[in-house]
């Protein structure tokens, strides 16, 4: 009896020192450098994400299987996987370690990953990616290139199925990127972040460009210029935060709906504040965000794509406790006229709304497409196109408030009633037309005032009667286009009544395969 309970001491002494090993990753000497680089490791990173003792680890023990008999074998191969729970909502979570092997894949690492994407896929539950990588492990060729395959493939099958986040906390290069790229939500910590598909060096020798590691692939880089990434923080602690926050607006698979919740902010609330935030003049900036926070439950909007594509806002809020998806002009920027990048942007949030079953609600003031060789030479056509399909494509319920100019395309772009908005309002200050007044009259009165001896006085006086007879809200409600025009004071309830009337909604498109986008 005394030589079972020994034999079984040793079994369970055995699993606690292999447990010990595996959570040392690649030793204490590597993990004193990761914090010396100013960065956590990647347990540490699980630890301020999930709530305390939710974490279960998977394929804890895996060990590479490459054939290089010189290479150390670490428990994990590289990468942490498993699950927990962020504020008792159920997630998948990995994370690469950086203190093994560079957090490079190989073969087993990319088998760990594949299996818990199908795992959350199964469940449905948000997927959450730590990425902290030197990319394809070298040394084991082309199984490292498979991994990669393999977890870009479960990416398109979790696509619209469960939210995909990534967390960009250290380098990620080559094939890698395209991981992240293809998940709904990137986030990037400042100065520790870094995506680019070949790195400096290699830029350097093929075309002869010095070019630093943050402004080839930084956050800011990324959050202004390219779009990839949706928000950017100023450390970890600050990512892990905005994760928990972005998990809080959204379901957990397309077959659920958004948590709702206690705001204790009145549904029937009156904002006398609307149309003091209105210039008188129409072609006067003002911010967008000022209106959103009135709008919103106490005021908290979760603004996507800040630093991208300004002239447009994007993001997640709640209206009566239920979360929307908000998309609104933005004066502040390129007098908020719609253009290649604002409207991929649109585009692309629309069709996460839309997928996870998030109400839409359009904000309108935009004078148009913005106009130029620029625009027309990269494709303003083809990407102006992507906002179209979006609104046109989504069936889940839509509310639009025209607060200001509405002119020609850009008009039917914003949720129109033609793209099959639900409830369309205007405020007494909306301008509907194909043109802007001045530009309208300088075509329609071209004569006119060519010959006038006053032109600047005949044109304030046309333009006057241009808004009076055709740019108004009331031309468009006579043909039932605008379902009404609402006093501003009233905008917060009159969302919130037709959100309520329309959450039963149900709309059906044509059987099909699949649309094909312009993309």
């Amino acid at each position: 009896m005394l030589f079972k309970i020994v034999m079984h001491d040793e079994k369970i002494n055995r699993l606690h020192e292999m447990k010990k090993k595996a959570e040392l990753g690649g030793g204490q000497e590597r993990i004193e450098a990761q914090h010396t680089k100013g960065k956590l490791t990647a347990r540490e990173r699980l630890d301020l994400l999930l709530d305390s003792n939710s974490f279960i680890e998977i394929d804890k023990y895996v060990v590479h299987r490459s054939n290089d008999s010189d290479a150390t074998k670490y428990y994990g191969d590289g990468v942490i996987t498993g699950f927990g729970t962020v504020n008792g909502r159920q997630v998948f979570v990995y994370a690469y370690d950086f203190t093994i092997l560079g957090g490079s894949l190989g073969e087993m690492a990319g088998r760990k990953i594949v299996k818990l994407m199908d795992h959350a896929i199964k469940v449905g539950a948000p997927l959450i990616g730590i990425l902290d990588s030197g990319g394809a492990r070298i040394q084991e060729g082309v199984m490292s290139l498979d991994g990669y395959g393999d977890i870009f493939f479960r990416n398109t099958m979790a696509s619209g199925v469960i939210p995909q986040i990534t967390a960009s906390i250290g380098p990620c290069a080559g094939g890698a990127v395209y991981s992240p790229a293809m998940t709904d939500f990137v986030i990037m910590v400042e100065n520790i972040g870094q995506m680019f598909v070949t790195g400096p060096e290699v830029v350097k020798e093929v075309l002869s460009q010095e070019v630093s590691f943050e402004d080839l692939g930084g956050a800011r880089t990324h959050s202004t210029k390219s779009g990839v990434a949706h928000f950017v923080a100023e450390n970890e602690y600050e990512c892990m935060d905005k994760i928990k926050k972005l998990i809080s607006f959204i379901p957990q698979n397309n077959l659920e709906v958004s948590p709702v919740i206690e705001t204790q902010d009145d549904p029937n609330r009156l904002e006398p504040d609307f149309s003091k935030i209105l210039p008188e003049n129409p072609y006067e900036q003002y911010d967008m965000k000022q209106i959103i926070k009135l709008l919103v439950d106490k005021g908290d909007f979760l603004e996507v794509h800040e630093h991208f594509a300004e002239n447009i806002l994007v993001g997640f809020a709640r209206i009566d406790g239920k979360t929307i998806g908000i998309i609104a002009n933005q004066p502040m920027y390129l007098a908020g006229a719609l253009d290649i990048n604002s409207s991929t942007k649109a585009a692309r949030f629309i069709r996460f709304c839309d997928c996870f079953n998030i109400p839409i609600v359009t904000l309108v003031d935009t004078p148009g497409y913005l106009p130029g060789t620029d625009q027309e030479h990269n494709g303003i056509i083809r990407h102006g196109s992507k906002l179209l399909y979006a609104y046109c494509e989504a069936t889940v319920p839509k509310v639009t408030c025209i607060i200001g100019k509405a002119y020609g395309g850009a008009y039917i772009a914003m949720g129109s009633k033609n793209l099959r908005a639900d409830i369309n309002y205007a405020w007494p200050t909306a301008e509907i037309a194909v043109l802007g007044p001045e530009a309208a009259i300088t075509i329609v009165h071209r004569k006119d005032l060519k010959n006038s001896k006053n032109p600047i006085e005949i044109k304030k006086k046309l333009a006057k009667e241009y808004r009076q007879k055709f740019a108004n809200p009331y031309i468009a409600a006579e043909k039932g286009i605008i379902d009404l025009v609402i006093d501003p004071i009233e905008t917060r309830i009159m969302i919130v009544k037709a959100l309520n009337v329309l959450q039963n909604k149900r709309e059906s498109r044509p059987v099909r395969k699949h649309g094909n986008i312009n993309l």
